[in-house]
């Protein structure tokens, strides 16, 4: 890997300076006031918790009614800001201590940053926009729960298929404009991994063994931002499907499952968003995605398994690269190193390989369900094998990127495991379990099996259970 934009240069201290970017009040302002500030500041503060009814944040009338709470343009002279960033022990900090437990829920600092460039940068609050107190997460959730009803809206809706009626179909997200195309795989037998002779093969990818894969459906492109974004921020995905008068059970379903934190950063690290893969997700995030995308639509949506994915991107070949063994050709068909600019591309901008699937290759690595395991080629079943996750690494990513210079990375067998590196510069602690803000060349497309799995499995494809980074271990796997 040659190249990756530093992830101080994007945190937004410095994303006005460096990017041009501009702090977007609803993306990255209205979560912070909600989850930390309106749930104690505003008329209703009881039914959160009892607060500072005098103070009401909930609108930028009632919340500059106090001339020092937002000094539009001076953050230095704003309460809203300086009362978050003083000492510990300071009585005025904001947020207080919790009145039950005594434990400190102060802003994170990427937060606090946020809230005084947004300040400096001119207070700018939408015309109309009111702010509503939010919970923070619970703990507890009932996942298993969530995934039944989840599951049991995909047999009400779903309707049995038979391999031969697989065909092209579009998938319009309710409530918005955003579509995406999923394409028919048809089952069969291949040879999965390289053989010693090809050239660039690593060890752990073979030795080559038989395999069969079940039908199933795959997304033509990776996903965009487009469509991780109407995950990303349930609160403004919301409002569209309010404005559309969906049904209110479906609103419910959607909003029961877990949705990702604010990022900390800005997601795109300045390379576009509209037509642009989204990136730097962890495979829980893209599991969690996928479980709200088949609450959606009412069809099972997953990640891949490593078997599907190559058997996918080989599209019926069995040479190093979909369209052969020599490299020459790749610039007609991926990005990468060579050609990318130091910079992932808009999907579907090269040529397909012979099912149809673009970028399968190049631009940005996929995830895949797998655990990753240098041996499991030698043991692994001969039927739609899935190594299951046990522990949170390393993971299984396929394809090669934008970023990668040898075109070795980026043949049909090649593999990258994913490490703690990955999110190495999260300030968090523990580590986020939704964002892997170093790994700018990450992403994923997602599959729909023919034969819909049970309750059960669907829960397990979408729940891992081992997503948690152990925060004392400092060492990348």
């Amino acid at each position: 890997m040659k190249f990756i934009r530093p992830f101080g240069t994007v945190i937004l201290t410095t994303a006005a300076l460096t990017t041009g970017h501009a702090v977007d009040f609803v993306k990255e302002v209205q979560p912070i006031l909600e989850f930390n500030c309106v749930r104690c500041h505003n008329p209703k503060a009881t039914d959160f918790e009892k607060g500072d009814t005098d103070l009401d944040l909930s609108s930028f009338k009632t919340a500059t009614e106090d001339s020092k709470t937002i000094v539009a343009g001076d953050a230095a002279k704003s309460k809203l800001y300086t009362t978050t960033v003083l000492a510990d022990d300071a009585k005025k900090l904001m947020p207080p201590k919790n009145r039950v437990t005594g434990a400190l829920e102060r802003l994170a600092k990427a937060e606090t940053e946020i809230l005084k460039n947004w300040i400096n940068e001119g207070a700018k609050w939408p015309e109309g926009v009111t702010l509503t107190a939010r919970k923070k997460e619970e703990k507890g959730v009932d996942e298993g729960a969530v995934s039944a009803r989840v599951h049991a809206r995909i047999v009400e809706t779903g309707k049995a298929q038979s391999a031969g009626e697989m065909k092209e179909y579009a998938v319009m997200s309710p409530g918005t404009e955003v579509s995406f195309t999923m394409l028919p795989i048809a089952g069969g037998k291949f040879k999965m991994g390289s053989p010693d002779g090809e050239k660039g093969r690593k060890p752990d990818e073979g030795p080559p063994r038989e395999v069969e894969i079940a039908p199933f459906w795959m997304e033509k492109c990776e996903v965009t931002w487009s469509e991780f974004e109407l995950f990303m921020y349930p609160a403004e995905e919301k409002k569209a499907r309010e404005l559309k008068k969906l049904p209110a059970e479906l609103n419910a379903l959607t909003d029961a499952i877990t949705h990702p934190t604010q990022p900390y950063v800005e997601m795109s690290f300045g390379m576009g968003k509209d037509g642009y893969p989204a990136i730097s997700m962890t495979q829980h995030a893209a599991n969690k995605y996928c479980q709200w995308l088949s609450a959606k639509t009412g069809h099972f949506y997953r990640l891949p398994t490593e078997a599907e994915w190559e058997y996918a991107a080989r599209a019926g070949t069995r040479t190093a690269y979909f369209w052969g063994d020599d490299a020459a050709p790749m610039n007609e068909y991926a990005w990468s190193g060579k050609n990318s600019d130091f910079k992932y591309q808009k999907v579907g901008k090269k040529k397909p390989n012979p099912w149809g699937l673009h970028d399968i290759l190049g631009n940005v690595l996929e995830w895949t369900l797998d655990q990753y395991d240098p041996e499991f080629h030698k043991n692994s079943p001969a039927a739609n094998p899935w190594n299951k996750a046990t522990k949170p690494y390393p993971h299984v990513a396929r394809g090669g990127s934008w970023d990668d210079d040898e075109p070795a990375a980026l043949r049909a067998a090649a593999r990258r495991a994913s490490n703690k590196g990955w999110k190495v510069q999260d300030p968090q602690l523990p580590k986020s379990i939704w964002y892997h803000t170093d790994a700018q060349f990450l992403g994923f497309r997602v599959v729909r099996p023919l034969q819909t799995p049970t309750a059960e499995e669907a829960h397990a494809y979408w729940n891992s259970g081992v997503e948690k980074d152990n925060p004392l271990l400092k060492k990348a796997e």
